[in-house]
C-alpha cells in the first residue's frame, strides 16, 4: 500500500505551517516516497482514538505498521529510504539522538511559550509567567547553539532526520523572533527550510487550507 498520513482537513489560520504531518511530509519530500493523505475533521473520535490514542494527528500506516507521534513517524521514514540517515551506525544515532533531543528538550519549552502568547494568552498567569518561560526557551537554544558550533548541521556536513525535527521544532509560533539572538542558529534554520524538499511539503500542506475552506 502506498504509505498514508493522516492529518486535518482544515485548521484555523494561526495553525496552517505547523501541524505536525508537516515532519511526515517532509522527510518523504527527502527521500523522494510518494505518499497519500487521510483527511479528517475531528480527532478525538472512537475511530481516531484507535489508532491514535490522544486524539491528534498526525498518524501513519504502511504495509507494515501503523505508527503515531511525529518522531516516530519521521524515524520510520528515514528507515524507509535513503538520504536522512548516515550509512554509519555512530552517525544513524547521532541523528536519531537530534531527533530525540527536539521533541524532549526544546519542543516542550518551546510550546510553553505558545501557551503563554497564544492559547492561554487572556489568563494573568500567563504574563507573570512569560519572563520565566522565556529565559528558559533561551537557554535551550543557546544549548542548541552551542552544539552546532560552526558546523552546517548538528551532526557535522549532512542535513539529516536529526535536523528536521530540530528545525521543525525552531520554527514553532514566536521562537523565530528569539533566534535573533542566536545568529549562528537562525542561519541553520535558514539553511533547513531552504531545502526544496521543505518547500514542497510546505506548500503541499498550505494548499489544503484556502480561506474558503470552512468546518463540517
Amino acid at each position: 500500500m502506498t504509505p498514508t498520513i493522516t492529518t486535518f482537513a482544515w485548521v484555523p489560520p494561526f495553525a496552517r505551517g505547523q501541524v505536525r504531518d508537516l515532519r511526515a511530509r517532509w522527510a518523504f519530500e527527502e527521500i523522494g516516497q510518494p505518499y497519500a493523505l487521510d483527511l479528517i475533521r475531528d480527532a478525538k473520535t472512537p475511530e481516531h482514538r484507535r489508532f491514535q490514542p490522544f486524539g491528534q494527528v498526525p498518524c501513519y500506516r504502511d504495509e507494515d505498521v501503523a505508527l503515531f507521534e511525529s518522531g516516530a513517524i519521521v524515524l520510520h521514514i528515514a528507515r524507509r529510504g535513503t538520504g536522512l540517515l548516515p550509512d554509519d551506525a555512530a552517525g544513524q544515532a547521532i541523528a536519531e539522538q537530534w531527533v530525540i533531543a527536539a521533541l524532549n528538550s526544546v519542543e516542550p519549552f518551546v510550546m510553553d511559550l505558545v501557551r503563554c502568547d497564544l492559547f492561554e494568552a487572556d489568563k494573568p498567569w500567563s504574563t507573570q509567567r512569560r519572563p520565566s518561560v522565556i529565559d528558559t526557551v533561551r537557554d535551550r537554544l543557546g544549548g542548541v547553539a552551542a552544539a552546532l558550533g560552526d558546523q552546517p548541521y548538528l551532526g557535522g556536513e549532512r542535513f539529516t532526520v536529526g535536523d528536521l525535527v530540530m528545525a521543525s521544532v525552531l520554527r514553532i509560533g514566536r521562537t523565530k523572533d528569539i533566534l535573533d539572538d542566536f545568529p549562528t542558529l537562525a542561519a541553520y534554520l535558514e539553511r533547513c527550510t531552504a531545502r526544496p524538499a521543505f518547500r514542497k511539503a510546505l506548500a503541499d500542506q498550505l494548499a489544503l487550507y484556502t480561506e474558503e475552506t470552512v468546518p463540517a
